[in-house]
């Protein structure tokens, strides 16, 4: 069973939040939160609040353990951007745009990852048997296969070594 938190309009470029989902994605509870723990960046702090929104909402909606779960997926998007103007000189402006995030964090437990892993491993040894049953039944087709023109062989000039060339080339 999974669980789904989700933070919008977080007032922190999503290029800098990324830094952090990439540090904890794939990791177990445990080992995100110390990481974000101990993370000396401005969004390591709504990320660690998002986490445990998670794991709150997983823990009230159904009897799972804390050290049975790890984060499956997390993504950062590009939210509005508040867009302010500076004044510059000769009486221009350029334009400041203060970048805003939202972040989808996914928790899922182990042992549903476990049964995929092997799922993958079952689906790729049945792809390998299908390989080598094909394999042998294309040696079988060679096998019966007619050689259609071997006098081809025959008509084929041979090139003696040593023989003067016919074209020279020419300088221009």
């Amino acid at each position: 069973m999974s669980s789904t938190a989700k933070l919008r309009y977080l007032r922190i470029a999503p290029r800098k939040v990324r830094l952090i989902s990439d540090l904890i994605r794939g990791k177990s509870i445990r080992e995100a939160q110390a990481l974000l723990n101990f993370t000396t960046k401005k969004a390591a702090l709504p990320v660690l609040k998002l986490l445990k929104q998670a794991i709150a909402n997983i823990k009230q909606s159904s009897q799972i353990e804390e050290g049975n779960l790890y984060i499956s997926k997390i993504t950062v998007d590009e939210g509005p951007k508040l867009k302010r103007w500076m004044p510059r000189a000769r009486g221009q402006v350029s334009e400041i745009q203060k970048k805003t995030s939202h972040i989808i964090l996914v928790l899922d437990e182990i042992a549903t990852k476990q049964k995929i892993v092997k799922k993958l491993k079952k689906a790729k040894e049945e792809k390998i048997q299908k390989k080598e049953v094909g394999l042998q039944k294309g040696e079988e087709r060679r096998a019966e296969k007619p050689k259609l023109r071997p006098e081809i062989r025959f008509l084929k000039p041979k090139v003696e070594k040593g023989t003067k060339r016919f074209f020279k080339r020419k300088a221009f």
